[in-house]
């Protein structure tokens, strides 16, 4: 009788040893596993700050990891933005490990961003200067970079080309301010062999920073330059 119970002790104690060793070794793993809520929390961060200058009212959404990722401690984790990933809309953003051996994953995120936008009043032609009358604002949603939020931005503008009406306004519609205007007098310089010679001239077409330009020297001769940002011509030799 008393050996029977003996051996179920015995027994007892087995199991309980296997078991607690079980959740041992559990605790144990899961101290050895990073865990996935300070991953997605430094990506929410990381979409923060890149956001931050964005106009007008930005949502952010980071999805979880699968939990079936096992990804070991790290204490040097930093979060970037993978190469052709959008700062509005579907993106991800990648958070990796600079220890070794190191690891990188790539949490799927979604951008939204509410704020005023400008919105064609009517059929606007090419090469028209935009006043207050040609557009609306109008809140919605960006859908990419360059949407102009602030009628500022706009008057005073020219048309690169036309647009419909209703369209939303962006940068890439709008051409450059002209630094050189046709028949403007300009100070034209001219770089060769480590000296510069500066001399005026008449420019001969309208210009923006970068863009070429004939300038008509007082001799009569043409010269083709560079039009730089102060309103100077500049011909490297």
């Amino acid at each position: 009788m008393k050996r029977a119970a003996h051996n179920a002790n015995m027994r007892y104690a087995r199991t309980s040893l296997f078991w607690l060793s079980l959740c041992w070794a559990g605790m144990t793993l899961a101290a050895l596993q990073q865990d996935h809520a300070v991953i997605r929390d430094i990506a929410l961060t990381y979409a923060r700050s890149l956001t931050s200058t964005l106009p007008g009212k930005v949502s952010i959404q980071v999805a979880d990891i699968d939990p079936r990722t096992s990804l070991s401690t790290c204490k040097a984790i930093e979060a970037f933005m993978p190469n052709g990933a959008k700062m509005i809309g579907k993106t991800s953003i990648g958070v990796r490990c600079n220890e070794k051996p190191g690891w990188s994953v790539f949490l799927q995120a979604t951008i939204k961003v509410s704020a005023d936008l400008l919105v064609a009043n009517r059929p606007l032609s090419q090469g028209l200067v935009l006043s207050a009358d040609d557009f609306s604002v109008q809140s919605g949603e960006l859908g990419q970079p360059g949407i102009l939020t602030a009628p500022e931005q706009a008057i005073g503008k020219t048309l690169k080309f036309a647009i419909g009406a209703g369209q939303v306004l962006r940068l890439d519609m709008l051409r450059p301010d002209f630094v050189i205007k046709q028949g403007q007098t300009v100070r034209l310089y001219v770089r060769a062999n480590g000296f510069v010679v500066s001399s005026e001239g008449q420019a001969m077409n309208d210009a923006t920073a970068g863009q070429a330009v004939r300038i008509k020297t007082a001799s009569g001769q043409m010269v083709g330059a560079s039009a730089s940002k102060d309103g100077s011509a500049e011909v490297r030799q």
